[in-house]
């Protein structure tokens, strides 16, 4: 039985087509379309539908061509019975996996896994955050209408039979050398750096540029320092890797340069906005930690991500823009102010370090999608990620402003790190107040937020006062009544600490 419903597709995602066919599709394989009868015409069905007939007669086309129906002189289209048997003989019966064990060994698991990701401290972030009015969560970012539109007309053009070369084929572990010369004459220069094809790695995102050093240079017996309070997955993919974490201190230029890096392997940094603090680290600073890592012989790890987003100031060069000894591992993400989801990170080192890395890429995954490292080479070749971020930066940066001014306003008894920048605040509540109490609190009134506990490598005695506000998702018009409703849920925590402590 044909019964097809056509949605709008500015809602559906789908054209008319798109939709009918898939209809169409799915009719047929289960089993509704009896095969001795004729579908309706394309006229009769076009009418039922109330969509154009030459939209029926290129569906019909299709599945003409697909397989999925066959045109018979006089008589109109039929399912193609031959290819149907084909497709259910396809079918496989798993009923005997039931003769081989009577029932799941419980410790299977137990016994077999080495260790558990799973039960590592993570950030917890729901999947429904859009539908909290107020939603101060870090790692997500606003639709950008522009920049959708564009891309999708770059990934048409990656898919195109002029640059399918670059992608159809098995590219083993090459890059896309159109991606890589965007990269080094349109990213690296406002950094500081310069760098050739042979210094430089894709990957997917940084956080997997992250996981092939973490692999390579950590493991057992080896030291990693990370700054603490610090980003939480770098701290669990060098833990994974079997490596012994070493906390290192930050204040309000960064990390500091202690004697705890001193036994260290390799040391991980976010120079451009610490995370989670999000302060800038000093010129001297950068120095101290590059001479730093020559004399005590450690490589120095430099994860830059957001440095397009300072407000004060001008973006400061990289750390690996000081190097001459080869001991700095630069990883930055294309894609994370743009889609986060989309995941394009690159990886500037040695060449005979990105040797071995690209080695190891290989093992793993051979290379990321060379349509979608096209599709970005084609972004940026015509300005629009340079336009994107521009934008990303003006909004941000007004953002930011209102967020300063409303927490100053509304919130006198809370310290906020001072920043140059970035996309989020690091908030400390006055001693003695939970912040996971107040993330439970704010949520109830539709505001989410990030307890800090998260961040510090020893969650026993790391403090439960501190929270990070991300501003980049939230509609700037929210910021203010957003802020209202965490100083109630603040005031709410903080009284029943009050009766609390007056009923003891």
């Amino acid at each position: 039985m044909l019964n097809i419903t056509l949605d709008d597709p500015a809602s559906s995602g789908q054209t008319l087509q798109q939709q009918l066919h898939q209809g169409l599709v799915d009719a047929i394989l289960e089993g509704r379309l009896p095969m001795h009868e004729p579908l309706p015409s394309t006229r009769d069905l076009a009418t039922s539908l109330k969509v154009s007939r030459n939209t029926v007669m290129l569906v019909y086309q299709r599945l003409m061509d697909d397989g999925y129906l066959t045109a018979v002189w006089r008589r109109g289209h039929f399912v193609n019975e031959q290819y149907i048997r084909q497709q259910l003989r396809l079918r496989v019966d798993t009923r005997t996996a039931s003769l081989f064990s009577p029932e799941r060994d419980p410790k299977l698991w137990e016994r077999h896994l080495g260790f558990r990701p799973s039960a590592a401290r993570n950030i917890v972030k729901p999947g429904n955050w859009r539908d909290f009015p107020y939603p101060f969560i870090y790692g997500q970012v606003a639709v950008d209408k522009t920049t959708i539109s564009r891309w999708r007309d770059s990934m048409r053009l990656a898919g195109s039979l002029a640059h399918s070369a670059s992608w159809v084929g098995d590219q083993v572990d090459m890059d896309d050398p159109k991606l890589l010369e965007q990269i080094i004459t349109r990213i690296l220069p406002h950094r500081g750096l310069r760098a050739h094809p042979e210094q430089m790695l894709i990957t997917i995102g940084a956080q997997n540029a992250l996981f092939l050093v973490g692999q390579l240079l950590a493991g057992k017996g080896r030291r990693v320092g990370v700054e603490n309070p610090g980003y939480v997955d770098a701290r669990n993919i060098f833990a994974a890797s079997g490596a012994d974490i070493v906390p290192l201190p930050i204040d309000s230029e960064g990390v500091v340069p202690s004697s705890a890096m001193n036994s260290c392997d390799m040391v991980y940094v976010t120079p451009s906005h610490q995370c989670p603090t999000s302060v800038t680290m000093s010129l001297d600073r950068r120095l101290q930690l590059v001479e730093r890592s020559r004399a005590e012989d450690f490589i120095l790890v430099e994860d830059d991500y957001e440095h397009e987003l300072n407000y004060l100031g001008n973006q400061r060069a990289a750390l690996k823009s000081y190097d001459n000894s080869g001991h700095i591992i630069y990883i930055g993400s294309l894609t994370k102010l743009m889609f986060p989801g989309l995941r394009v990170g690159y990886i500037v080192a040695d060449s005979e370090l990105i040797t071995e890395l690209r080695a190891l890429r290989r093992l793993s995954y051979r290379h990321p999608s060379g349509q979608d490292q096209r599709a970005m080479a084609l972004f940026m070749g015509e300005g629009h990620l340079d336009a994107h971020l521009r934008r990303t930066r003006d909004r941000l940066a007004d953002k930011w402003q209102i967020m300063q001014s409303e927490l100053a306003s509304q919130l006198p008894d809370i310290h906020f790190t001072p920043t140059a920048g970035g996309s989020a605040f690091w908030v400390t509540l006055p001693k003695g107040i939970d912040a996971w109490a107040v993330h439970r609190e704010a949520a109830r009134r539709g505001v989410l937020i990030e307890p800090g506990d998260v961040h510090y490598v020893d969650g026993a005695t790391a403090p439960r006062n501190h929270m990070r506000l991300g501003f980049a998702a939230i509609d700037r018009g929210q910021i203010a009544a957003g802020i209202s409703q965490l100083r109630d849920a603040i005031m709410t925590v903080t009284a029943e600490k009050d009766k609390g402590t007056a009923t003891q």
